[in-house]
């Protein structure tokens, strides 16, 4: 076997908070958080002089990671776009299977995420919603019908 698990998935933020509030009140757990830099952080992702913040949050489960990165220096180097169509290159939304959608949208609202479509009851047994969270990150939900 080459591959053990998908460990975690990094996603670099400019407003830390506001992502942290986000992924807790979606459900997410804190596991940690850091200040890393240094020689070997800037050997290791090919930049100079990295000073990063970067806080973990984990699934209930355990088994699902995201690191939020908000980079002191260098400079985040590209301007983010938050209205990027999710057909747009690059990787473009993370989904979340969750138990009560509609819960899920009212709690995320309060943090400025907005539904990006129809919540849809999907052929298969599910109902799916897709929500722009802090800085245009897409996160879609899915609730499995019993």
């Amino acid at each position: 076997m080459t591959i053990q698990r998908l460990d975690n998935i990094g996603v670099v933020v400019e407003d830390m908070a506001a992502a942290v509030a986000f992924f807790l009140e979606l459900g997410l757990e804190l596991e940690g958080e850091a200040e890393v830099g240094g020689p070997d952080v800037d050997r290791l992702v090919a930049l100079d002089g990295v000073r990063c913040d970067l806080t973990v949050v984990r699934t209930p489960d355990g088994h699902g990671r995201l690191e939020l990165m908000k980079f002191h220096s260098p400079s985040t180097a590209a301007v983010v776009e938050p209205d990027l169509p999710v057909n747009a290159a690059g990787f473009r939304r993370i989904m979340f299977a969750v138990d009560d959608i509609e819960e899920i949208l009212t709690r995320l609202r309060t943090h400025g995420a907005e539904l990006m479509g129809d919540l849809v009851k999907y052929e298969n047994g599910y109902r799916l919603a897709y929500v722009r969270g802090p800085e245009g990150l897409i996160v879609a939900l899915a609730e499995k019908l019993a």
